[in-house]
């Protein structure tokens, strides 16, 4: 995929793509991201994994779906407004689809045995989808090294053990990250 901002091209080979990931978009979302690695920083080379994971931090920081966030960031930025908002388009369209029909036919999805035993398949693999993500992205986001691991680790106690909202999380964290490297860049060691 070339990077042409306003080509339509890109913007329909984006949301051509997300529309295709996007009828598998189990597990909150993280499923896709771990796609986009794949597809775009292992196999096209495209981008880089600081780039999704980056990304992926900013659209889980702003309101509204992170999916749809990280999708709008990934295509604005391989093909400007018209890619962003296509592949938005391509990874909302399924969920939309597949929603309305399940809503429409809800009580026989419901008391379905076979749905209910597939479900619970489609549960239990979202788990290693999101792991497996996570230990991609993770040179990426411990880049500040032995910094990175220690806000990590007080991110997820007071995540799991304080009421403590994540965006006051989420804050804190860029809060310490521009102090650590406003103390190493006057260190002098960039």
């Amino acid at each position: 995929m070339k990077k042409k901002i306003g080509d339509p091209k890109v913007a329909l080979k984006l949301f051509l793509y997300f529309f295709r990931i996007g009828w598998f978009t189990f597990g909150g979302g993280f499923s896709i991201i771990a796609q986009m690695q794949k597809d775009f920083v292992d196999k096209k080379k495209l981008v880089t994994e600081e780039t999704i994971l980056d990304q992926t931090s900013i659209g889980r920081s702003l309101p509204g779906l992170m999916v749809a966030n990280v999708a709008y960031l990934f295509g604005f930025s391989q093909g400007g407004l018209i890619a962003g908002l296509a592949s938005v388009a391509g990874i909302l369209t399924p969920p939309i689809v597949l929603l309305s029909l399940v809503t429409m036919c809800y009580t026989a999805f419901r008391e379905n045995i076979y749905v209910a035993r597939a479900l619970v398949g489609v549960r239990a693999a979202v788990p290693p989808i999101i792991a497996g993500a996570a230990l991609k992205l993770r040179k990426g986001a411990f880049a500040g090294g032995a910094f990175s691991y220690i806000v990590c680790a007080a991110a997820l106690a007071v995540t799991l053990f304080t009421g403590i909202s994540i965006v006051w999380v989420v804050i804190g964290s860029a809060i310490l990250g521009i102090a650590f490297s406003e103390v190493k860049h006057r260190g002098g060691t960039h």
